[in-house]
């Protein structure tokens, strides 16, 4: 092997060596890095292991040394901190819409910008709990293609799914496809939709990724311009409870001041409210009027009521009277 092409794979080497086996509790001395060439087929001098280190950190890795016991060489700072790789495992790992062999394959990949040692931290981030995971491993393909179709400015054709009583994905509309123009992709409930524009009903409607099969670019333009300049994500996952559809009506709320929380959590901070006595406040905002949303307000209890309009509040005691 030519001499020039040893002593570039020798740097190489001891950057991979640095970035792989050290930390601030793992320091790597010069015989360490000589034993880890030799174990490649190449032998170094120490003064050439100097060179290569000082030429790494002109290139700029943050390498450090310590004459502490063990005294060594150690890589000080990644492009990502421990704490924020473990915040990207947990989040891969609870995510429902990314499957389990995806979720393995991923956090592997986050491992590798740890250390060795503080790859098996991440390792037991992997087992926190038993997670639901979607069973669709289309799902990184489907957001691709959705993604390069509202690039290409092009509608989209694809099958969508739902579950039948047997656990088994069977088609919507008798199998025909849904032609739709793709505008937004959201996540919600630890869910991926897409929110698209139906020339058929003239309206904006979303649709779980992973229940999205055959997704093909139809070559078509895109549809619904105007209404997704006007149309604000953020107010709408605000106002859809659980991404269930239903019309949009500004309802009052009446609620105990402890109660607060909830409707912060839920409405965000920029939300209006009104105090009505020295225990009471009430907002009024948009909301999506559904079973879902009827469903979080009778989990809050009696501290928040529907206060208006009355056809919403008699359409939940209808709808409370069909449970009992």
């Amino acid at each position: 092997m030519a001499k020039s092409v040893t002593n570039k794979l020798r740097t190489l080497y001891i950057m991979d060596a640095l970035m792989e086996k050290s930390d601030e509790n793992h320091r790597l001395s010069v015989k360490d890095f000589l034993s880890i060439l030799s174990s490649y087929g190449i032998e170094a001098e120490r003064k050439s292991i100097y060179d290569d280190i000082e030429t790494l950190k002109v290139w700029g890795m943050d390498i450090l040394y310590t004459k502490e016991r063990p005294a060594g060489y150690y890589l000080a700072s990644r492009q990502f901190e421990l704490t924020e790789l473990k915040l990207l495992v947990d989040a891969v790992q609870s995510s429902k819409f990314i499957t389990e062999k995806k979720s393995r394959e991923l956090i592997k990949k986050l491992e590798s910008l740890a250390s060795a040692d503080e790859a098996k931290q991440l390792q037991r981030q992997v087992f926190i709990a038993n997670r639901i995971k979607t069973q669709n491993e289309s799902i990184y393909y489907n957001v691709d293609k959705i993604q390069e179709a509202i690039l290409a400015n092009q509608k989209i054709s694809f099958t969508y799914y739902k579950w039948n009583v047997d656990k088994e994905l069977v088609p919507r509309n008798e199998g025909r496809p849904f032609v739709i123009s793709p505008w937004l992709l959201t996540w919600d409930d630890e869910n991926y939709y897409m929110l698209g524009y139906d020339d058929n009903s003239e309206i904006v409607k979303h649709y779980r990724v992973d229940k999205m099969q055959k997704i093909s670019i139809t070559g078509d333009k895109r549809t619904g311009e105007e209404a997704f300049e006007k149309f604000d994500l953020a107010k709408f996952a605000k106002s859809t409870f659980g991404m269930y559809g239903g019309k949009h009506e500004k309802v009052t709320l009446e609620c105990e001041n402890n109660m607060i929380g909830a409707i912060l959590d839920r409405f965000g901070t920029d939300v209006i409210i009104q105090k009505t006595d020295n225990d009471h406040f009430a907002v009024n905002h948009e909301v999506a009027v559904s079973g879902q949303f009827f469903g979080w307000i009778v989990g809050l209890g009696p501290k928040v009521k529907i206060k208006g309009p009355s056809h919403v509040l008699d359409e939940f005691k209808d709808w409370l009277r069909q449970i009992i």
